[in-house]
């Protein structure tokens, strides 16, 4: 087990919560408070953010990298519950949690996070039930991916799952060219998926002869989401653009 990093550089920094779905309808005092107590902090690759029952204080929102979320078997192996990079928000859930985060979090490459304070959020979830519902209605969101992961296990191959990863690192509210950077190490974005590492190389081989994609190192290169969606959506209930994706992260 990785020991947590006890002390990390706090910088303030300036950020647009309102340009976060979970925000945008917040009043103005909540926002500018929140705004004024964020900080910046930088985790290299393979430090521990917090471990899994760890009292919480911080809820964050990844400003560039990746982080990993996962929790440790009794014999001690890894299951990745997710992998995160820029714009999503981890660690908010654990106010539902008695106080304490539901899995650990770890940098996968070196990271730059918004440490926002939770008790500024939990005491706005008590007085405001608009907050309250969208924190409710994005629980739902994550919740009712998860199942479409479910099904896409059990009807799409693993080129197809691999688009669909793709597809939701994509601003699904815009259309054109992207290029996607993903992890450096793919064995994490494989566990991710379900499979094994072997496994992955080929299904993104056959992924970018299937759509002509481009993949330059830990880069792709995306002229169109059409170019996935033509492949990937076809063995899937939902459609581009997925519905629990564009109305927040």
């Amino acid at each position: 087990m990785q020991e947590k990093i006890s002390s990390q550089i706090a910088l303030p920094v300036e950020i647009d919560l309102q340009s976060y779905p979970l925000f945008r309808q917040c009043e103005g005092v909540f926002v500018s408070a929140l705004q004024e107590a964020a900080r910046e902090r930088r985790f290299e690759k393979g430090q521990v953010v917090f471990l899994h029952g760890d009292g919480v204080e911080c809820f964050y929102i990844i400003r560039h990298g990746w982080v990993k979320l996962y929790r440790e078997t009794l014999d001690g192996t890894q299951a990745v519950v997710d992998i995160f990079t820029t714009g999503h928000m981890f660690g908010e859930t654990a106010i539902f949690e008695d106080g304490m985060y539901p899995y650990s979090a770890e940098a996968v490459e070196d990271v730059q996070v918004i440490a926002l304070p939770i008790d500024l959020l939990k005491n706005e979830i008590k007085a405001n039930n608009k907050l309250a519902l969208d924190m409710l209605c994005s629980m739902a969101r994550y919740r009712r991916r998860q199942d479409r992961e479910i099904e896409h296990r059990s009807l799409q191959n693993a080129s197809q799952r691999i688009g669909c990863f793709l597809l939701r690192l994509l601003n699904q509210s815009e259309d054109g060219a992207a290029h996607i950077h993903l992890p450096y190490d793919k064995m994490l974005v494989a566990s991710r998926l379900g499979m094994q590492p072997e496994t992955f190389s080929r299904a993104l081989s056959r992924l970018r002869d299937k759509t002509g994609i481009r993949i330059k190192g830990s880069t792709v290169e995306i002229d169109s989401p059409s170019q996935l969606t033509d492949y990937s959506c076809m063995a899937c209930s939902s459609e581009y653009p997925c519905k629990d994706i564009l109305s927040g992260k």
